[in-house]
């Protein structure tokens, strides 16, 4: 992903980019969540060199929905880091098995 700035009356300019695996949370969402109690974790993700996560990002069914916070450090730039939220929500008959 790239990050930029939001500027008024100029050219937004680019803060860095990030990248991540979608694949774990993608995964996570095959799980049947009728048995789940609120706030369970589903699977972690360790930060590594293929990664930017700064930490250890947990995808979790939270809400009646599956959800993965996480904060990316900026490549391409000095320093910064960005916070992100997935979530999936099941809209019902949408789902394909």
């Amino acid at each position: 992903m790239f990050v930029y700035d939001k500027d008024r009356l100029s050219f937004d300019d680019k803060m860095g980019d990030a990248e991540f695996d979608v694949w774990p949370f993608l995964d996570a969402v095959k799980v049947n969540p009728q048995e789940l109690p609120d706030g369970t974790i589903i699977t972690s993700v360790k930060p590594t060199r293929e990664n930017c996560l700064s930490e250890e990002s947990k995808i979790m069914w939270k809400d009646g929905k599956f959800v993965q916070d996480m904060f990316l450090r900026l490549r391409n730039v000095e320093c910064g880091e960005i916070e992100l939220q997935l979530q999936w929500t099941d809209i019902s008959g949408s789902r394909h098995a």
